[in-house]
């Protein structure tokens, strides 16, 4: 049924249809979006008034789309997206003429060495510059970056072609198990040792190739690894870890800034190392912030002897 134009939509109504479009349901949808099921009833109606069609159909019992409706949805999702963007690259722009940068930690990675030598000479050489640090979890840290969240990253390698990074240090990885676990009583481990126990595993918008060199996947005899629970950062690994539904590989300084009780580090003997790294998007790689971070990198490990 056609309904009379009127103006363009907002994209406030255009995000509370989506919302209503995964929900249908007005209740679910309105609790979902903290706001009243009346006001959202009024916002789409004024929706359908604007875009001269009705995109929901309501009866007492149920609430489906429309053809007209579902039809919608992907533009309603593309402008939603575009305007997202704007908003992240306006917001990038922004902070580079304000001289701010937003500066994204996973793990320990603020407390290392390297990390805190990095942003110490940061601050010596642009001192009109505002560091601000974010500690972001292993399960959004690439997708941060890519969406500007965040300017720049201290984190582990690997990464997606669309970063570039400057190697910091390197330092061995240890296996991570329960305390109970009959292999934790060893004083030093092998990967064959390790074959058939569960590694715990990430929710799937983490890059897979990122975990697959964390859990080591596949391992040098080519099997493959079983998982078991899905993590989202160090806190709900370590207590799956701990309860013995899974284990981890970590970098070695976990043992130092994660002692956790029922929790176990023990060395790896044939076990690749991980690198720290400080990482932005290529294609930022010329802006001035991004330069000054670069260059504060590359001087830091010159100094360390470490320099590519």
């Amino acid at each position: 049924m056609r309904v009379p134009r009127s103006k363009e939509p907002s994209i406030h109504q255009l995000r509370l249809y989506l919302a209503l479009s995964e929900e249908l349901h007005f209740g679910q949808a309105a609790a979902r979006l903290f706001i009243t099921q009346p006001a959202l009833s009024q916002q789409i109606r004024e929706l359908e008034k604007r875009l001269g069609v009705r995109v929901v159909e309501r009866t007492s019992r149920a609430l489906t789309l429309t053809d007209e409706g579902q039809a919608l949805l992907p533009e309603a999702r593309a402008a939603v997206a575009a305007v997202d963007r704007l908003r992240r690259v306006a917001d990038a722009q922004l902070r580079q003429t304000s001289r701010r940068l937003i500066v994204g930690t996973i793990g320990a990675e603020a407390s290392m060495t390297h990390t805190r030598a990095v942003l110490r000479l940061l601050k010596e050489r642009h001192p009109a510059t505002t560091l601000d640090l974010v500690n972001l979890s292993f399960g959004d840290h690439m997708g941060a970056l890519a969406q500007q969240e965040v300017d720049v990253i201290f984190l582990r390698p690997p990464v997606t072609d669309d970063i570039e990074l400057h190697h910091l240090a390197t330092e061995p990885r240890v296996a991570c198990l329960a305390a109970d676990h009959p292999l934790a009583a060893l004083p030093q481990l092998s990967l064959a040792q390790l074959s058939g126990v569960p590694v715990v595993d990430v929710p799937v918008q983490v890059p897979r190739m990122w975990w697959d060199f964390w859990a080591v996947d596949p391992r040098p005899d080519g099997s493959r690894v079983r998982y078991g629970p899905v993590v989202t950062d160090m806190e709900s690994l370590l207590h799956t870890v701990a309860t013995g539904e899974a284990m981890c590989f970590l970098p070695a300084a976990a043992c130092e800034y994660f002692p956790r009780p029922g929790i176990r580090y023990i060395k790896v003997v044939d076990l690749e190392p991980s690198t720290s790294a400080v990482a932005w998007l290529r294609r930022r790689r010329c802006e001035s912030t991004i330069k000054a971070v670069r260059l504060a990198a590359r001087e830091v490990t010159d100094m360390a002897g470490d320099s590519l």
